[in-house]
């Protein structure tokens, strides 16, 4: 018998909408965090797909996020939009701040968006792209709950904190998608190998010593490893600066886990910047990143970041995506309750 089951990407976004409602969340925001959910499973990021439905409806249910909340945007300064997320999803949040960015980056040249008491937003390249998509350089940032501890010790002091950058394309999508953790891998892979049962490469996480270790549950306990040794640290304290200090939201040494129940809403932050291409290059924005992008495709078994996800994007519209029955049957057991 078959581990997956193949649906296609409106059967997953129906399958993640139906699941949030019946968890509690409003329709108004269980849809675009059920259009997030199906965009995510086609561009082959399973960990942060359809996985993440069951534990998103938990913490609606036991109370870390406000399926109900409604986000309240504010406009500080005339090129900074300011979005509460009011202890609910992300996306919703990012939904309506993207609707004020996305025109006064156009008018002003170039716009922030601060996020604050927010939750777990996803793909952070998911957002990003989409400000690609509408014709800007988007700039994203995200910070979690430490998970990674500083250079010369071992108590986490800063997530995995990823950052992305996308830069628009002539063809309406993003020419490259800078997508990456300040860790090694992301916590949610080393989290599916411990559900799982699975081992885990030994440069993944670190014990409560600051040890190498192959079992997921025991790094999960100890801290995550930064990618580049004290390079990754860096990444992770930039993010931090970005996504939490700049907006308002809890560090990470403060914020409740996105995993189990424990815990209130973390109230964590993102943090975008949105840049007209127009307004800085001269009108040489498209030709330079042609010459670019081509400099690395033009090389035999190059690739560009975001490749592998444009790639699998274009084949689950055509051929479906496959999904874990397990996670199918977790769902299930919430539909049914």
């Amino acid at each position: 018998m078959s581990d997956t089951q193949t649906l296609t990407l409106t059967e997953i976004e129906d399958l993640a909408f139906r699941a949030l409602v019946a968890a509690g969340t409003s329709e108004e925001n269980a849809r675009p965090l059920a259009v997030a959910t199906a965009a995510t499973e086609a561009d082959g990021v399973a960990s942060h797909g359809l996985a993440y439905i069951p534990i998103y409806c938990e913490h609606v249910q036991c109370g870390k996020v406000d399926g109900k909340a409604v986000p309240i945007l504010t406009q500080p300064r005339a090129g900074v939009i300011a979005a509460n997320a009011a202890t609910g999803f992300a996306h919703p949040a990012i939904d309506i701040g993207f609707e004020a960015l996305i025109p006064r980056a156009r008018e002003l040249g170039v716009a922030a968006l601060a996020i604050r008491n927010s939750y777990n937003c996803g793909v952070l390249g998911y957002h990003t792209a989409r400000l690609a998509r509408a014709g800007l350089l988007g700039i994203g940032f995200t910070n979690a709950p430490a998970s990674i501890a500083p250079s010369g010790g071992s108590k986490p002091v800063v997530g995995t904190n990823p950052f992305s950058i996308a830069a628009p394309g002539t063809d309406g999508e993003p020419a490259v998608l800078i997508d990456q953790s300040a860790s090694t891998i992301a916590k949610s892979e080393v989290m599916k190998h411990a559900r799982e049962g699975r081992p885990i490469p030994v440069d993944w996480a670190l014990d409560a010593e600051g040890n190498p270790t192959t079992d997921p549950n025991v790094g999960l306990k100890g801290s995550m490893a930064p990618s580049g040794g004290y390079k990754g640290v860096g990444v992770a304290l930039m993010v931090e600066m970005m996504a939490a200090a700049m907006t308002g939201a809890t560090l990470g040494i403060d914020a409740s886990p996105f995993s189990g129940a424990v815990g209130g809403p973390p109230k964590t932050g993102q943090f975008f910047l949105a840049i007209d291409p127009a307004a800085t290059s001269g009108g040489d924005f498209a030709a330079r990143m042609t010459d670019l992008v081509a400099a690395i495709h033009d090389q035999e078994g190059a690739h560009l970041p975001g490749d592998g996800r444009a790639a699998k994007r274009l084949q689950a519209r055509a051929h479906a995506v496959g999904v874990n029955v397990a996670t199918l049957d977790r769902i299930a057991a919430i539909l049914e309750t």
